[in-house]
C-alpha cells in the first residue's frame, strides 16, 4: 500500500542527489578559475564559492544521497524478487559506481576547502560529465529493464560520452576565441 510513497520519496531524493552532483563540479570550476583573478577579487570569490559548496554538499547532496539509499533499500525489502533480475544487478553496479563518484567528489570538495588545487578547471568539466553518464545508464536500465540489450546499452553510453567530450572540446575552443 505504501510502496508508491516509498518509490516517490526515493525518486525525489535521487533527483536532488543528482542536482547536487551536477552543480558541485560547476562550483569547483568557478573556484579554480577564481584563483587566476586579481588577489582582492579572488579572495572574495573563493570565500563565496567555499560557502556555496559547503552548503550544497552538506545540506543537499549528502542528505539526498543517504535518503535515496535508505528508500532504495526499503524498496528492495518490499520487492526482494528484483534482486534475482539481471537488470537490477547491473543497476546496482552503476549505483556503486555512482557512490564511488560521490566519494571521489567529496575528496575534491575537501581539498578545495583547504585551498589545495591539484587539477584544472578543464579536468572538472570532464569530471562533471561522470554523473550525467551514470544518470543515463541508471534511468535507461530502470525504464527498459531487460528489453535493452547490453551491447546497445554500452554503445549508447559510449556514444553519449563521446558527444559530451566533443561538447567540452568545442566549449574550450569557443572560450579561447573569446578570451
Amino acid at each position: 500500500m505504501y510502496y508508491n510513497y516509498i518509490k516517490a520519496l526515493h525518486l525525489i531524493f535521487v533527483i536532488t542527489w543528482f542536482a547536487g552532483l551536477f552543480y558541485i563540479p560547476r562550483l569547483f570550476i568557478y573556484h579554480i578559475e577564481a584563483t587566476r583573478k586579481p588577489k582582492t577579487e579572488a579572495d572574495i570569490l573563493i570565500k563565496q564559492f567555499k560557502i556555496m559548496s559547503k552548503r550544497l554538499w552538506y545540506i543537499i547532496t549528502w542528505p539526498s544521497a543517504l535518503l535515496s539509499i535508505i528508500f532504495a533499500v526499503w524498496l528492495l525489502v518490499l520487492m526482494p524478487s528484483w534482486l534475482a533480475q539481471s537488470w537490477m544487478h547491473l543497476k546496482l553496479t552503476f549505483v556503486f559506481l555512482l557512490l564511488a563518484y560521490h566519494l571521489k567528489t567529496h575528496q575534491f570538495f575537501l581539498r578545495l576547502q583547504k585551498d589545495k588545487i591539484s587539477f584544472s578547471s578543464m579536468f572538472m568539466r570532464i569530471w562533471n560529465e561522470g554523473a550525467t553518464l551514470l544518470l543515463f545508464a541508471i534511468v535507461f536500465l530502470v525504464i527498459l529493464k531487460d528489453s535493452l540489450h547490453w551491447i546497445s546499452g554500452v554503445l549508447g553510453i559510449l556514444g553519449l560520452g563521446v558527444i559530451l567530450l566533443l561538447g567540452i572540446r568545442l566549449y574550450k575552443r569557443t572560450r579561447k576565441k573569446h578570451d
